[in-house]
């Protein structure tokens, strides 16, 4: 691993993912980083927003809308690209989702960890809330802070670093076009390639569950009209 590739799939919530690229942009890092904001299909107003936040502070904006003409979520071809700049540039991929602040040692320590573990796919940092109580997705991880554990359940994109081993050894282009998110499939094709994926409790990251996705908080409020959305009237979230 000669570079770190930092990543961010974006669809409006500018104002959560402004603090997500400012906490990714103070990083301390061994490595050389390429910080990279996939823009897809926000509104032309928050499109606008972007390009100039990438200009102001200094990160590389790819608009999808300029690649293709499919509806979002592009997640797959955001996975797709990512990963083939990655391997083209001997970098680990490091997925941090813009609902996360890291903190400024988080990327360093997940490469770190990472590397002292040769058979490494995924590193994952541990979510938390404000309060730093351990939350959604790793409720599995409760009563098991301030311990680095290989994981048989998914590893969450929240933040979690991909290795150049695991991203030479599983091709996304073989991932399922029907789907949406693709953090299961990967997590278990890691394991499948002979790899193995690591939780780091030491590592925990401020998560604040569907804030770049406001209509998935309806699981709370509205169950009913949730699941209406998500399996018949917009068939939303295809994992």
């Amino acid at each position: 691993m000669k570079n770190l590739h930092i990543i961010t799939p974006v669809k409006d919530s500018i104002d959560s993912t402004l603090q997500t690229i400012k906490a990714v942009l103070a990083s301390k890092c061994s490595l050389p980083i390429t910080y990279t904001i996939y823009n897809d299909n926000s509104t032309p107003e928050n499109t606008a927003l972007l390009k100039r936040y990438s200009e102001e502070l200094g990160f590389e904006l790819v608009n999808i809308a300029d690649i293709t003409d499919h509806p979002s979520p592009n997640y797959l071809l955001v996975l797709q690209m990512a990963q083939q700049r990655a391997i083209e540039n001997q970098a680990g991929l490091l997925i941090v989702e813009s609902d996360v602040i890291v903190e400024p040692h988080t990327a360093d320590e997940l490469i770190k960890g990472a590397l002292e573990r040769t058979d490494c796919g995924i590193a994952a940092s541990v979510t938390v809330d404000d309060q730093g109580k351990i939350n959604y997705p790793y409720q599995y991880a409760i009563g098991t802070e301030g311990t680095v554990y290989a994981v048989s359940k998914h590893c969450s994109f929240c933040c979690s670093l991909l290795t150049p081993a695991l991203l030479k050894s599983f091709d996304f282009k073989t991932l399922d076009a029907d789907k949406h998110w693709f953090d299961v499939h990967i997590s278990h094709a890691s394991l499948e390639c002979g790899l193995k994926n690591y939780l780091f409790c030491t590592l925990p990251v401020i998560h604040r569950p569907h804030s770049s996705r406001p209509w998935k908080q309806l699981k709370y409020s509205n169950p009913l009209k949730y699941y209406f959305l998500k399996y018949i009237c917009r068939k939303f979230d295809k994992i």
